[in-house]
């Protein structure tokens, strides 16, 4: 444990750990902007028309293409935990950004709709190391006394390809066509994140520097086995708690504006009211990332994931005052931006690094299919309500259980001090395999 957690915290933000680890804070911002976790989604809206228009497919066979990456990310986030905890972050990353490129540019190649389904698979299974998992590790094993805001400044590059991405392509799919597009897709990781991969990432990580040295010599990162979380309540309790947030909200990201419509809002005042969301999601995430490093991160979550719930409630009373809406879409976005800060730095202090990829992989794969199948649930409420108000019931429910949840977690374990590798080598279940030579 850090000195930190023996002296108190400090609302100041120490900058040593940015000095050291501004090249990692970089990478990682912009390994998280051009991840397969992002800019698939990001991308997608920007190719359907062109997509329909040069194949000549109807958007009803184009838009499952998204669901087929969802349930292949689930799987593939599997495995890439795996492979980190076997080969260390660095060999992982530079071969899935390379994966990935070829991914994109088999696209191209499309000329049947299940072939489109088939290359969105591949993208998930090819670029599986360039997901959360890994850019947040890197960044979980540089920062200790300023890691929740170095999570918030990395996840940031969801906000830059949202915002990156969308003008960029239509650009380029004006002048050349939708195959130019997926070639732009697959220049991104090869000429921007590879080569910072491969000159940036580096294996002497102050977190590694500091287990070495508390036992003299080579040491193995400290914390739980991903058998020994697996049978945590606390990881069960995260899990449940993210879990009904995460699908809470992805029924409103996907929701609100036609539910604003549906109250008699024009267009563009639905948009207006919406637009909002965006700002205080990156404002929240910010915020958060520096609040839980200087006070109890599930107090921080319950005050912040609790806000969605008040939002949702607006919105089901609220009909067409538009400041009041804009309101409520503020609130939710303060909880969007911070759930994944939350869940990252959850898992590192909670359960450690010794196997962290893992870990967070099995979260992540568990949040994913929780996501991957909330909108047929939501569309179901539709279809039985004729309206959002099972939408809204639901989502402040959901909210509001999720935030009290994190509450249960408790206190931040004491993890043992590391043991040289000598003995770590002995026990079966602790195979380091390289992690500790390539985690970063």
């Amino acid at each position: 444990m850090s000195s930190q957690h023996k002296s108190g915290p400090s609302m100041a933000i120490d900058l040593t750990e940015f000095r050291q680890g501004w090249r990692i804070l970089i990478l990682a911002l912009l390994g998280i902007g051009t991840s397969v976790s992002v800019v698939p989604l990001y991308s997608f809206g920007s190719l359907v028309l062109p997509l329909q228009e040069g194949l000549g497919w109807s958007r009803e066979v184009i838009q499952p293409t998204i669901a087929f990456l969802l349930v292949a990310t689930v799987i593939a986030v599997q495995i890439s935990g795996w492979l980190i905890r076997r080969y260390g972050l660095r060999p992982v990353a530079i071969l899935s950004l390379l994966g990935l490129s070829l991914a994109y540019w088999l696209v191209t190649f499309v000329t049947e709709v299940w072939q489109l389904y088939a290359c969105y698979t591949l993208l998930a299974f090819a670029g599986m190391g360039t997901t959360m998992v890994t850019w947040t590790q890197l960044v979980n094993l540089w920062f200790d006394r300023n890691r929740g805001l170095a999570l918030a400044i990395i996840l940031c590059g969801t906000g830059s390809a949202a915002l990156v991405l969308p003008p960029l392509l239509s650009w380029v799919i004006g002048l050349a066509g939708w195959k130019a597009g997926y070639w732009v897709l697959a220049l991104m990781p090869l000429l921007i994140t590879m080569p910072l991969s491969i000159f940036w990432m580096r294996s002497d990580s102050p977190v590694i520097a500091v287990a070495t040295h508390a036992v003299g010599g080579p040491s193995r990162l400290v914390g739980l086995s991903l058998g020994e979380a697996a049978r945590s309540p606390r990881f069960w309790l995260c899990n449940v708690a993210l879990l009904m947030s995460v699908t809470a909200m992805v029924g409103m990201v996907t929701n609100t504006i036609p539910m604003l419509r549906d109250k008699g809002l024009s267009a563009s005042d639905a948009a207006l009211a919406f637009s909002i969301y965006g700002a205080s999601l990156i404002f929240g995430r910010v915020v958060v990332g520096y609040l839980v490093d200087r006070l109890w991160a599930p107090g921080v979550a319950f005050v912040v994931l609790a806000m969605p719930a008040v939002g949702c409630l607006m919105f089901s009373v609220v009909d067409t005052h538009l400041h009041s809406l804009m309101l409520a879409s503020a609130l939710v976005g303060l909880g969007a931006g911070a759930e994944m800060d939350i869940a990252a730095f959850l898992m590192a202090r909670y359960f450690g690094m010794r196997d962290y990829s893992r870990i967070f992989s099995l979260h992540m794969g568990f949040i994913g299919l929780g996501a991957a199948l909330a909108p047929l649930y939501f569309a179901y409420l539709y279809a039985q309500t004729g309206s959002y108000s099972g939408l809204l019931t639901h989502c402040v429910i959901t909210f509001a259980l999720g935030s009290v949840l994190i509450l249960t977690l408790g206190r931040y374990p004491k993890f043992d001090q590391p043991e040289p590798a000598e003995q770590a080598s002995q026990r079966p279940d602790d195979d380091l395999s390289g992690l500790a030579r390539n985690q970063a």
